[in-house]
């Protein structure tokens, strides 16, 4: 069980928030015992990712704004405020000012502004592998969900960078925490696109094997980006967590009533017709089967609907939209997956 004792020791004692806030689903069943070999096999990562999870959920158990946000906006003919709703940046309160930095968690770590080609500035984090000496050759996009801001994820970057020791460039999009501007479907794909081409522009990361990494929403971002740069053959891989077929897919799944006002929807973001389109690409699906948000049957749809070989299927029983991360075995699927098809 996580507790705020156990969580402590990982995180600086600037990182606050509501413990009481965490509370546990009665719909979902209760987890099996866990026997001693199974915990011996998992050491290196469940502690970390466990306690890190708690992180997680403090900033951002929060919904994807559809029941009551997208839903309401479509219903109501609030036409011109979907991007509000669906880009809710400044959830948690101060989100877009109250950005945790790597320092505060003892990250080797670069703060980085991005200009973009229509004149935004992009907030990035580049965290480096704790230990130089075992640094593998490889580099993580990192695309965040719709809410919070990549301070939040910190502790996601200090796994995959001390524990896996990869490169992880974390982008912030437009509007989100300290980057400028507002988000919106194009502007985000810019922003993603600035990330990719700033990896390929430094000579310490331009040889090293890209991978895309996205959560949620930022699994839409990273099939759209890959999807474009296809013919460049520079991404060596794509792990997707928890994303959709295409907003307008979610509607109807989310709210039934409202199915017939999709044609309303403006940030369309279609990953169902994007993805076939990659055909080379190994790509890691990683699905929380107790998703409250995005139905797990869009994830299996994606994973069936992919062309790309290897695909790998990867789920979870108990991950709920975002706490999959926490899961046993999560941050195993990730290293198993770079180590088989993206590094040998």
């Amino acid at each position: 069980m996580i507790t705020p004792s156990r969580f402590s020791k990982y995180l600086p004692r600037n990182f606050k928030f509501n413990f009481d806030s965490l509370s546990t689903r009665p719909d979902v069943p209760a987890r099996p015992a866990i026997n001693n070999r199974s915990i011996s096999q998992s050491r290196r990562f469940s502690e970390a990712s466990g306690d890190m999870a708690t992180l997680l959920w403090g900033y951002l158990r929060i919904p994807f704004l559809f029941a009551s946000g997208l839903g309401m906006v479509l219903s109501s003919g609030l036409f011109y405020y979907q991007n509000e709703l669906i880009y809710p940046r400044n959830i948690p309160p101060n989100a877009r000012t109250d950005v945790p930095r790597p320092s505060q968690l003892g990250l080797d770590a670069e703060e980085l502004s991005l200009p973009t080609p229509d004149g935004e500035t992009l907030s990035a984090f580049l965290v480096k592998p704790g230990n130089a000496s075992k640094a593998k050759n490889v580099t993580l996009l990192m695309f965040h969900g719709n809410a919070g801001n990549i301070g939040h994820r910190l502790p996601i970057a200090k796994i995959l960078a001390n524990e896996m020791y990869c490169n992880v460039l974390m982008l912030q999009y437009r509007g989100y925490g300290l980057s400028t501007g507002n988000p919106n479907e194009k502007g985000i794909a810019i922003d993603s696109q600035t990330g990719l081409d700033y990896i390929r522009g430094r000579e310490d990361l331009n040889k090293t094997k890209i991978v895309i990494y996205g959560q949620s929403l930022g699994g839409a971002v990273s099939i759209g980006l890959a999807v474009k740069n296809k013919d460049r053959g520079d991404i060596a891989g794509l792990i997707l967590e928890n994303t959709f077929l295409s907003i307008k897919k979610m509607i109807p799944s989310v709210i039934p009533a409202a199915k017939y006002l999709t044609p309303l929807c403006h940030q369309v973001w279609p990953s169902e017709e994007m993805l076939p389109q990659l055909t080379n690409t190994p790509i890691l699906f990683l699905s929380g089967l107790q998703d409250e948000i995005v139905p797990p049957s869009h994830m299996k749809k994606l994973f069936d609907i992919c062309r790309s070989e290897p695909k790998i299927w990867k789920e979870f029983p108990y991950g709920d939209h975002n706490n999959t991360v926490a899961e046993a075995g999560y941050f195993h699927s990730i290293q198993d997956f770079l180590d088989r098809y993206v590094v040998s």
